[in-house]
């Protein structure tokens, strides 16, 4: 099983770390045609609106929205929450890219700037114990459509959703030495797999 982290910028390092740690072959993506290779997509934290441009120089969104219809899972954390969502809360139009494949309202920087960063232990559905999650300049899910299951929230606000292959947080999973959550996402590539034969 291998699954690709899109490399053009955030944390890739830290998601190739953790998804190794949870059995998965992992490998920076750098362009459209490596994903023919990978049986899942990590889009990591950064800045949403470089990351949008430069998916749109580097020819990546057409390619991801073509993974995503073959049923192979995304997951985004962060800024890859924000590019996954079908709307972004002020969006300026066709200037700032993104993929629109999760049906979802997010909001940039609802917690606040850098200082107001903070971390808390969550309950995720799916996942037995609390984990840690790293907020960082994070996003918010406003809204989410009638195919979307929020599986975490902290304080009522709606933090990881999860729709059918795609599965989306607000937080920076790859920040802490808890693997769960790429754990998690690695047994969505797996049982795609099966399913896709």
């Amino acid at each position: 099983m291998k699954i690709g982290v899109l490399a053009l910028q955030g944390a890739v390092a830290e998601h190739v770390r953790s998804l190794e740690a949870a059995g998965a072959e992992a490998v920076a993506i750098k362009w459209p045609q490596q994903l023919e290779d990978v049986q899942g997509l990590v889009i990591p934290g950064g800045e949403s609106t470089t990351i949008g441009k430069l998916m749109r120089k580097y020819d990546f969104i057409e390619a991801i929205q073509q993974f995503s219809e073959q049923g192979k899972p995304i997951f985004g954390t962060c800024a890859g929450l924000i590019v996954l969502a079908t709307q972004i809360e002020g969006n300026q139009g066709p200037e700032q890219p993104h993929l629109a494949l999760m049906d979802m309202k997010v909001r940039r920087n609802a917690f606040g700037r850098q200082r107001e960063s903070f971390e808390a232990d969550l309950s995720v559905i799916g996942i037995n114990e609390p984990i840690r999650a790293v907020f960082i300049r994070a996003p918010l899910i406003d809204k989410v459509g009638s195919n979307v299951d929020v599986i975490c929230e902290t304080n009522g606000e709606m933090v990881t959703a999860r729709q059918g292959h795609l599965l989306a947080c607000s937080f920076h999973p790859e920040l802490t030495d808890d693997i769960r959550l790429h754990q998690y996402f690695a047994d969505m590539v797996r049982e795609s797999m099966q399913q896709r034969g």
